[in-house]
């Protein structure tokens, strides 16, 4: 009997491939759930993006394979951007490697840099590939605490009492999902200087930097960082481009070879119109950013309101596209919350835990969703009487 590799048996279907399969089948039998779970925008990207992709792809020369390096303009386009952004000055041609979405990068950056057996700090609560990727390969999972009397920050003092003998890696990200705990420069400081001391690599993972956010921040900016940190970032949330499947990843030169290295054996680049269109995406002006702000900001205040009247506590200083609540006493659990709410109003919203269990007690909503559809997960909550079990 054929069987699978035994690393399948360290992991599971991701959460959200599992839950959208059980909500396609309630919106097939006409229950229309409203989707406030997944962080997928729901706006397009900038007109001149569409444009440009829509006019490249009827050349007849752009259709084949493309470099593993990713095509010139792309990565001159994304080092104008972490100049103009963030005042990090990168070379294009050696410190950035564009990637099929940073998901991707993730599992090439793992295996780039983890034996089996080597530890790896993951953030709990954190985006759950991290871990699971970690397993894939076969690595040490060394889980960190992050908690809200910390600001959703490391405790470096616990993380120094840890064993650190065999630690290669360190997964961190801010703007943090899933709790919307801002980036400090402090806190850069003080992982550059936590890896630099433990020859650790830090990994920052950063696609959440300009979403109600005045300030994007990047762990390069600090003195030293571009030797013991790679940072990742996307045009999956900021660009509105999630289906697009483009980022990128930035370090020193070195960092960056081992990574193509494993990179070019798995993938064969990306189609040359959608890099371009990617390269005109990322030259978005101020003014488009902040119209989207505004629409999310919109959206913030409605899903405040579904927070308050689930009885859900939440800090009002996150950032990003999710708002992240701690739920009331009388639950068990953040999956009984969200349980109760989709079987009893047709809302989805995320439940903690799938984070980690310091992520338990709270639940996420996304705001890629349209103010009208917030307005009516409202009324359905309302209706079904779920804030009277709450507060």
């Amino acid at each position: 009997m054929i069987k699978p590799a035994n690393r399948l048996q360290s992991v599971t279907e991701y959460y959200f491939s599992r839950k959208l399969k059980q909500i396609a089948e309630m919106n097939a039998k006409g229950m229309d759930v409203i989707n406030l779970g997944v962080g997928s925008p729901d706006m397009p990207p900038s007109e001149t993006a569409i444009e440009t992709l829509c006019r490249s792809a009827r050349q007849a020369d752009t259709h084949g394979y493309q470099p593993y390096t990713g095509i010139p303009e792309l990565r001159r386009a994304f080092a104008d951007w972490y100049r103009r952004w963030y005042r990090v000055q990168l070379n294009p041609d050696t410190e950035i490697q564009p990637l099929i979405g940073s998901k991707e990068g993730i599992l090439h950056t793992s295996l780039a840099f983890l034996n089996q057996g080597d530890g790896v700090l993951t953030p709990n609560p954190g985006y759950p590939t991290y871990t699971s990727v970690s397993r894939l390969v076969e690595a040490r999972i060394i889980p960190y605490d992050l908690k809200e009397e910390n600001r959703w920050q490391p405790d470096f003092n616990a993380l120094e009492q840890m064993d650190l003998t065999g630690v290669k890696m360190m997964w961190v990200n801010y703007p943090n999902m899933p709790s919307g705990a801002p980036a400090t420069k402090e806190l850069f400081q003080r992982l550059v200087d936590f890896g630099h001391r433990h020859g650790i690599v830090i990994c920052h993972d950063n696609p959440y930097g300009f979403i109600l956010n005045d300030h994007p921040l990047s762990i390069l900016e600090i003195d030293g960082a571009k030797d013991i940190s790679i940072e990742m970032n996307s045009l999956s949330k900021a660009q509105n481009m999630p289906g697009w499947r483009v980022a990128m990843l930035a370090s020193n030169e070195q960092f960056v070879q081992w990574i193509l290295k494993v990179k070019s054996n798995i993938d064969s680049g990306q189609f040359r119109p959608v890099m371009l269109a990617a390269a005109e995406a990322l030259k978005a002006s101020e003014v488009w950013y902040r119209s989207m702000n505004q629409i999310y900001g919109r959206r913030r205040l409605l899903a405040e309101e579904i927070m308050r009247f689930l009885g859900c506590r939440f800090d009002t200083a996150q950032s990003g596209m999710f708002l992240w609540g701690r739920i009331p006493v009388n639950y068990g659990d953040s999956v009984e919350l969200s349980d109760k709410i989709l079987s009893s109003a047709r809302v989805f919203i995320t439940p903690g835990i799938i984070f980690g269990s310091n992520g338990g007690q709270y639940v996420r909503i996304s705001l890629c969703c349209c103010e009208d559809r917030l307005k009516e997960a409202i009324e359905r909550i309302r209706l079904a009487g779920i804030a009277g079990d709450a507060l």
